[in-house]
């Protein structure tokens, strides 16, 4: 390629083959947006090779441990072969029975993480960290909880865009990019065109998934006048909170009570029968909930994890700040549009899922902006993503583009 030809983000692409030599689907997909992906390539660079409490081999350990959680085959196999390369003891791969029993330690804790985070207790931290020949110091656990978080997270993301193994047929090995168009194969999305492939079906699909878009750009019109003329006070913000929060039992993505768990990725995790279960339980009174405000990233975490694990505080918070803020001020074919009401409700929405409640949001913008099957694709991409489907995907903003549904996943 001549230098002065390349934009921004095949340029972040190639100096990523440059660095790792090779390039996954996850940075081709997450390429669509290049300010994030540099973030995220930073940040996971330094947590997975750059100097910290643990062994290159236990990052990559810890990292397979996080993605069975979600049954993430993808992600699995990527960090055998790193687990493999970096010096990794070849018989962990047979099972956690074959690990360190400090490895082991970590199971209950990634599952807590991956599940019902509510559940966790300073006693958890305390078991690990409690004198004796396998405990864990803070900085290593540290450095252990924000991996299980990131590839928790990254779990979701795969399988919330339909990610999959750059497999190629021909290839001795069996594995090598294949790019349609200059994008990913995608389970979920790919039509060889990053544009939705729904609005192509007929022109009757194309005028209904205009007037849904028109019909959305209304409400967020409203509800800001509405906003403007006469704000809700703190006992209403709380009650359509609590509403919220119940209503998301109604949210069904389908009966899995059975499901199995495959003998590759059980291995690397005990109690595979642990999921997550509705926050708001059924029939309960009193229903706990985290106010945002108590403790939070900026005046709390961001503190205690740089002073533990040096420097990943910065990295995180500017990959927590970009993510946060990432708008194009477009809603598919609309130009210099203010996303944030839309943004906002979505990260709400999720955090609600979780009990975690910000005193200064209406929670009645959830209802008015995000339709039944939107909430249906983010339960499951956040709460038990290896159930994501293409008819989820293909469900909802169906006018809008591919690189604007990933933002939710």
């Amino acid at each position: 390629m001549q230098a002065n030809g390349i934009d921004e983000r095949t340029n972040l692409i190639v100096e990523e083959y440059s660095t790792s030599g090779r390039l996954d689907n996850i940075t081709q997909v997450m390429s669509l947006h290049t300010q994030y992906l540099e973030s995220f390539l930073r940040s996971q660079f330094y947590m997975l090779r750059m100097d910290g409490p643990l062994p290159l081999p236990y990052r990559h350990y810890i990292a397979i441990m996080a993605a069975a959680r979600h049954q993430c085959s993808y992600l699995i196999n990527m960090h055998v072969d790193e687990f493999l390369k970096t010096g990794g003891i070849a018989e962990w791969l047979n099972g956690v029975e074959y690990i360190p029993q400090r490895l082991k330690n970590l199971n209950e804790i990634n599952k807590l993480l991956a599940h019902r985070p509510w559940l966790i207790t300073k006693e958890h931290i305390q078991k690990l960290v409690k004198t004796g020949e396998n405990n864990w110091s803070l900085p290593e656990l540290v450095h252990a909880v924000v991996l299980l978080a990131h590839y928790h997270a990254l779990a979701s993301f795969v399988f919330g865009s339909g990610i999959n193994p750059e497999r190629d047929p021909d290839a001795s090995n069996g594995v090598r990019l294949i790019a349609v168009n200059n994008f990913c194969v995608c389970d979920l999305a790919n039509d060889n065109n990053i544009e939705n492939a729904s609005l192509r079906s007929s022109s009757f699909g194309m005028v209904d998934s205009l007037s849904e878009l028109e019909a959305l750009m209304e409400r967020m019109k409203r509800l800001q006048k509405d906003r403007e003329d006469e704000e809700a006070t703190q006992e209403e913000m709380t009650t359509r909170f609590e509403q919220e929060k119940k209503e998301s039992l109604l949210v069904v993505t389908g009966a899995f009570d059975d499901e199995m768990v495959s003998m590759d990725v059980s291995r690397y995790i005990e109690d595979p029968g642990f999921g997550y279960k509705d926050f708001a339980r059924r029939g309960e009174e009193h229903l706990p909930t985290f106010r945002a405000q108590d403790y939070t990233w900026e005046n709390h975490g961001f503190s205690l994890v740089n002073r533990l694990y040096s420097d990943i505080g910065h990295l995180l918070d500017e990959k927590f700040r970009m993510v946060y803020n990432l708008t194009y001020n477009t809603m598919a074919t609309h130009e210099d549009v203010d996303t944030t009401m839309l943004r906002r409700a979505l990260f709400n929405y999720v955090h609600c899922m979780y009990g975690i409640r910000y005193d200064d949001y209406d929670y009645g913008e959830v209802n008015q902006l995000l339709e039944r099957s939107l909430k249906v694709y983010i339960k499951t991409v956040t709460c038990y993503p290896e159930r994501t489907t293409k008819r989820m995907y293909d469900s909802y903003w169906r006018q809008f583009k591919h690189s604007e549904k990933y933002c939710t996943a």
